[in-house]
């Protein structure tokens, strides 16, 4: 089990192939994601890293934060989360992570927070289909109908599907195939469509349903805090694997 990546959603493109055909895609960028922390069974029960990306202006980093961003020695994050590693797979806090930790044709799980919609009816948020369109309904054709049950147990149940707020939670994509990357500008292009805005912050990991494969770069592909410092990885060298 290796780290996964934090990557900010630029927008959807296309990409040609050599035969003409396109495939949409969805572009995501590193901003400088590093990491920021290390979780090990000795002192924290389990293993793992936390990365962050983005940059925060200091006033608005709570003190705390201030403290942890200045022990790893580096700025404060926009946004933080942590990712379950095996022992054998940390990575040097103060590393930044690079573009091509995935492979290209790779399936990765993407996880974001989906399009706030607000209160939404129960046809537009469940797909219900409504009431009839005649036959004494007269203003209420969009409506979930009746939701409550006979005397026993007479009330509504918990969980029940109603109208309510629609969106703004947390959504996984899994399966989805890394089109192309690019370490030099930090761009990680997935196909088709991932959850969240446009601007919105994504966790990139490897698909959990799938084998890594067997040419992925353990611990990760990533450029160490100094510059004269080697990379930890053994199959690609500190600068992302270009010679």
């Amino acid at each position: 089990m290796r780290s996964g990546l934090i990557a900010q959603k630029l927008g959807m493109t296309r990409i040609f192939k050599d035969d003409g055909s396109l495939i949409p895609v969805t572009v995501l960028g590193l901003q400088n994601c590093q990491v920021v922390a290390q979780r090990t069974a000795d002192k924290d029960g389990y293993t793992a890293l936390q990365l962050g990306a983005g940059v925060a202006k200091v006033k608005n980093t709570p003190k705390a934060q201030r403290g942890q961003f200045a022990v790893a020695k580096v700025e404060p994050k926009r946004h933080v989360a942590e990712f379950r590693v095996s022992d054998e797979n940390l990575i040097e806090v103060g590393s930044s992570m690079l573009a091509n930790h995935f492979n290209e044709g790779q399936l990765v799980d993407v996880t974001g927070t989906s399009v706030g919609k607000g209160f939404a009816g129960a046809m537009k948020r469940h797909n219900f289909g409504g009431l009839r369109a005649t036959h004494g309904v007269s203003i209420s054709h969009r409506s979930h109908g009746s939701t409550g049950n006979s005397q026993d147990p007479g009330r509504v149940f918990k969980g029940k599907k109603m109208a309510g707020h629609m969106g703004d939670e947390r959504v996984t994509t899994q399966n989805v195939t890394v089109v192309k990357t690019d370490v030099e500008r930090g761009l990680i292009m997935v196909q088709g469509s991932v959850p969240g805005s446009k601007g919105g912050w994504i966790r990139i990991s490897d698909a959990v349903k799938k084998p890594i494969p067997s040419d992925a770069v353990l611990p990760g592909s990533f450029k160490a805090p100094k510059a004269d410092a080697a990379s930890n990885s053994k199959e690609a060298p500190a600068d992302g694997g270009e010679e």
